[in-house]
């Protein structure tokens, strides 16, 4: 609450009052110019104007004082200007890193647990043989499970079969033709529980 040598610093760098429409600097130049005559007397030690502040920012005020005229200055850099031999050639090698560490990297294979609920035509319909037909269907990507009879009921059960697919190779529509291709044993498939692993 007390004015410092680094508001005479700043004061002095200002050189002139704020415009209107920046009232809390204004305000701040007009009380800093009340302590005109005692300003030597004031707290702290008086440094250069960039020595306040964050100790790892980078001193612009004589830079940005000297340099008025920004047309020099690339911000987007140009394509015009040459890249030199040896940051080309250092892009390059590190390219070549990054390639050959991500081919290097093994491929994520996207499985799922599927859960078929497999129901028969009728309570004569033999499960056991049911299953057998089921477990038959072989392909790149499917493994079956655990499976049980789930009453559904009047004595009728149905085959409840865990499988695991690989998402790319395996689709619940090619598991539902196949299985229902046994017509004599399936009436209907349906997927009871379907979970990305």
């Amino acid at each position: 609450y007390v004015p410092s040598q680094a508001d005479i610093a700043v004061f002095e760098a200002v050189g002139a009052p704020p415009p209107a429409d920046l009232f809390h600097a204004l305000r701040w130049y007009n009380h800093i110019k009340s302590y005109e005559k005692q300003k030597a007397s004031l707290p702290g030690v008086k440094k250069a104007l960039g020595k306040y502040g964050p100790a790892d920012v980078e001193d612009t005020t004589g830079a940005a004082a000297d340099s008025k005229d920004d047309d020099d200055i690339d911000l987007f850099g140009s394509d015009e200007e040459e890249e030199s031999e040896e940051a080309k050639k250092l892009r390059e090698e590190r390219l070549a890193q990054y390639e050959s560490k991500k081919s290097k990297k093994p491929a994520v294979v996207a499985k799922s647990s599927i859960l078929l609920d497999v129901k028969p035509w009728d309570d004569e319909t033999d499960m056991a043989k049911l299953e057998e037909c089921v477990r038959s269907i072989q392909a790149d990507g499917l493994v079956w499970g655990s499976s049980k009879l789930v009453p559904v009921g009047y004595g009728i059960k149905k085959l409840q079969i865990q499988c695991v697919v690989e998402d790319d190779k395996v689709g619940t529509d090619m598991l539902e033709e196949r299985i229902t291709a046994f017509e004599d044993y399936v009436q209907s498939m349906d997927v009871a529980a379907f979970n990305k692993i």
